[in-house]
Order: structure tokens, then C-alpha cells, then sequence
């Protein structure tokens, strides 16, 4: 295998012993014909089953695999991020491991991302083999709130199967569980993304790891996304104007009262508004310190890593 694959495919696994030699054999399949130098990173995410058993044993006979063995259970986004950071290919391409990805569709992703001078390109599993109510409707509802919030018209953003460049994810940070976000994350930073259509397989092996829990902390993952794309550069806007409203607010219920005091001479000590007047005042304060401080956190940021609040796509020079 070449020092520096042009190729590098991450798996996160957790319990997928079952179906893990059949995964091998399905990528070695598919991307053995394509002549291109590749690696194979599975990231064993703590799995209880013996997948880490199979892994150890693939190792010997497979010389493009990688395997990554976590401590713990850290979740999808945490193996996903490890095995970004453990490949080494210039085009990375990410698949779930319980086969329900076809990894004779990488061929495909591949392809479009290269004729089409693309960034990032996502998978659409358009005929989706899994339960109506349990799993597609709220998807559906997902991709479109997400796509509606973001700004990336994507039919299906919990594909796990997608392609990225790897200057594109040399600019991101993952955390939480976002890398189900990991379009919007890159549109953020200025990415070209395409989306192609690719097959999905009834599940064979073990259960889902999904649970209605995760839809709560989607749902949180996506206002920071939301935040990031608004206002990552300029925390300033959102903090510093909902606290000068909501001081203005507070002084302008307490000027009406005093006026009601000095004029008609009205008991105000134990009215509400009063009360509303001064927790408007002080939540005002608050809100535009907490402006200042997520401003002061920002600059921190881009400044102690050197980071630049811009990206450039290409420079181009005369020639002399």
C-alpha cells in the first residue's frame, strides 16, 4: 500500500461482529477494481460484542486496514472524529458498518465529486428499507427541518455514506452529535456539496443503536449549528441586541411608573410591573455581558490557533 493513500474509507463500529468480515470483503470488493491506493480505518467506538476480537484477526491478513480500538463507548461523532484524525488519504469517504450501506456505491460518490469539482457529496438513500413510523417519517421531518434551519437542501442527512475532501474536514471541529451536521458544518466553511443517489439494504445483523433520546440532542446540535452559521464570527449581534431590547424594555415600564408617581401620585412599590421593570433591567445587563464575553471567547478562538474567519478556495496569479 502507498505511503500516502489517494483513498482513506472510516467505519465507526459498535457491536457489529457479525457483520464486520462481510463489510471487509464488500470494500475490498469495491475499491480494489478502482487502481487506486486505499486504507480502511474501523474505528471499534467500545463495542461489548467480539468486534474488536474480528478486528485484531482482519489486521493480519488485510494490509490496507487500520483499525482504531477506542477505551469506552464515546459515541458515533467521537469515532468518526478519530478515524478522520488516524487517515491519511486526500479523499475520505464515511459508511456506517452495519452493511446497510452498500460499499459498491463509493464508486459513485467518488465520481461526482470529481467530475463536478465538488467538496463534499452526500449520499440519498431514496428507498430507504427501514420501518415507516419509527424511522422514516421522523427523518423525514428531520431533513427538512435541518435543510430549512441550515440552509443545505439535502434530501437525507442521516446518510452515513458520504465523500469529503480532506482540506474540508481539516477546518472542522466535532462534537456532541454532530456529525450528522457535517454538510452544514462545511457549508459554513465555504464547501461545495453535491448529493447522489445510493442503495440502501434491510438491516441483517443486530439491532439499531437509535433511540428517541437522540432525536432530543439532534435537536440541540442543531441550534448550535444554527448559531454557527449565524453568528460564529459575530456573537455581538444576537447577545448585545436581545439585551439593549430587554433593557429598553425595563427602563420603559420604569419611566412609565415613575411618571405615574410624580404625576398622579400612584402607589407603585407593590405593583408587578415594577417588579417586571427591574428583572427587564438586570436580564438586559446580562444578556449584553454575555455578548461581550461570547466575543471576547470568538476572538480567543480564531486568534490562539491562528485561525482565519475566512477561506480560500484557490489564489490565482498573472503569469509575468
Amino acid at each position: 500500500m502507498a505511503q500516502n493513500p489517494e483513498l482513506s474509507v472510516v467505519v465507526p463500529l459498535y457491536n457489529e461482529e457479525a457483520s464486520l468480515t462481510a463489510l471487509v470483503e464488500q470494500l475490498l470488493g469495491a475499491l480494489r477494481p478502482l487502481g487506486r491506493s486505499f486504507q480502511l480505518v474501523l474505528v471499534d467506538d467500545g463495542s461489548k460484542d467480539g468486534t474488536q476480537a474480528v478486528l485484531t484477526d482482519l489486521v493480519d491478513r488485510v494490509p490496507e486496514l487500520v483499525a482504531v480500538l477506542l477505551r469506552r463507548n464515546y459515541g458515533q461523532t467521537a469515532a468518526m472524529a478519530a478515524g478522520f484524525d488516524v487517515s491519511s488519504g486526500e479523499v475520505i469517504v464515511t459508511l456506517d458498518g452495519d452493511l446497510q450501506n452498500d460499499p459498491a456505491d463509493i464508486p459513485l460518490l467518488l465520481a461526482r465529486l470529481e467530475q463536478d469539482g465538488l467538496d463534499l457529496v452526500s449520499g440519498w438513500r431514496h428507498q430507504r428499507q427501514d420501518g415507516a413510523l419509527n424511522r422514516l417519517l421522523p427523518s423525514l421531518l428531520a431533513n427538512r427541518l435541518i435543510a430549512r434551519v441550515t440552509g443545505v437542501r439535502l434530501h437525507d442527512y442521516g446518510c452515513s455514506l458520504k465523500a469529503y475532501r480532506r482540506e474540508v474536514l481539516s477546518d472542522m471541529n466535532l462534537y456532541g452529535e454532530l456529525h450528522r451536521f457535517l454538510p452544514a458544518l462545511a457549508f459554513i466553511e465555504g464547501a461545495r456539496i453535491g448529493e447522489v443517489k445510493v442503495s440502501h439494504h434491510p438491516r441483517r445483523f443486530g439491532r439499531s443503536n437509535y433511540g428517541i433520546d437522540r432525536t432530543f440532542r439532534v435537536l440541540m446540535d442543531l441550534l448550535t449549528v444554527w448559531f454557527m452559521k449565524r453568528f460564529l464570527t459575530r456573537p455581538m449581534h444576537v447577545f448585545g441586541f436581545a439585551g439593549l431590547v430587554t433593557m429598553g424594555a425595563g427602563l420603559a415600564i420604569a419611566a412609565w411608573l415613575v411618571g405615574e408617581k410624580l404625576m398622579l401620585g400612584a402607589d407603585i412599590g407593590n405593583r408587578p410591573l415594577l417588579l417586571m421593570a427591574v428583572l427587564a433591567i438586570l436580564s438586559g445587563v446580562q444578556i449584553f455581558c454575555f455578548g461581550l464575553l461570547a466575543e471576547l471567547q470568538m476572538r480567543t478562538y480564531h486568534e490562539s490557533q491562528g485561525r482565519p474567519i475566512y477561506r480560500v478556495r484557490a489564489t490565482l496569479r498573472g503569469s509575468s
